[in-house]
């Protein structure tokens, strides 16, 4: 296979990448707390020994959306929506992670605990824990988690060191390669829920713009293998 051939494959498979990106940020526009992915792409150039240069096409860098999305009121006590950075502390079998849906419950042992059933971290990495006779429960702007003015604990607020070093799990939870550090000011909103930061109408066009671009491609490939073909069959009469 020629260069051209080999710059096209890497192309290709980039696109078919950021395809499932693409379809997977559609079919997650009503996911509560999903954050939209895209895909970074690089180049890596090369000058042959004697000719031209070569050079390929590489999307293998995950791109995490850091904007806000949509707060919609529910009024649920444990219903807890982040206003601006950050993303709230669980615990897993896995180890901690991180995740931006807010919709909590209590465990039957009185844990603060995700749909899931992990549980809740405070500012300090210790699980939450709501006793049995707390009643109203209230939460402050800055993730303090009282009942009848007594608080009980403080919801913890992080973000990772370094953004590019978000690693999703599923779709809505996330590890980090590096560390996490606590956010500056936090804003945590009770009674509301925070919608996927999903763009439907802009995800849809990009995916038509991605299917075209991986069908030029595709065709690019189909000629060149008819051409190779020919000349073989050629050259073996």
């Amino acid at each position: 296979m020629e260069n051209a051939g080999y710059t096209t494959l890497s192309r290709q498979s980039g696109l078919l990448r950021e395809m499932q990106l693409v379809a997977n940020n559609i079919a997650n526009a009503a996911t509560t707390g999903y954050r939209q992915e895209g895909l970074i792409f690089s180049e890596f150039v090369k000058r042959a020994e004697g000719g031209e240069s070569l050079s390929m096409a590489r999307g293998n860098v995950r791109n995490t959306s850091m904007m806000q999305g949509p707060l919609t009121r529910t009024g649920g006590a444990l219903d807890m929506a982040i206003e601006g950075d950050g993303f709230f502390l669980i615990e897993t079998p896995q180890g901690e992670r991180l995740t931006r849906a807010g919709s909590f419950s209590l465990s039957a042992g009185g844990d603060l605990v995700t749909n899931d059933g992990f549980r809740v971290l405070d500012a300090g990495g210790v699980p939450i824990f709501v006793p049995p006779d707390a009643s109203d429960l209230g939460l402050s702007t800055d993730g303090t988690l009282g009942s009848q003015g007594r608080p009980l604990a403080q919801i913890g607020l992080v973000q990772p060191v370094e953004k590019t070093d978000l690693i999703r799990e599923d779709g809505v939870m996330f590890r980090t390669r590096g560390g996490i550090e606590p956010v500056e000011n936090p804003r945590i909103l009770q009674g509301f829920l925070e919608g996927a930061n999903v763009d439907p109408i802009s995800q849809i066009a990009r995916m038509v713009e991605v299917q075209r671009a991986y069908e030029m491609g595709q065709s690019f490939l189909d000629s060149e293998n008819e051409r190779v073909m020919t000349a073989l069959d050629t050259l073996t009469r």
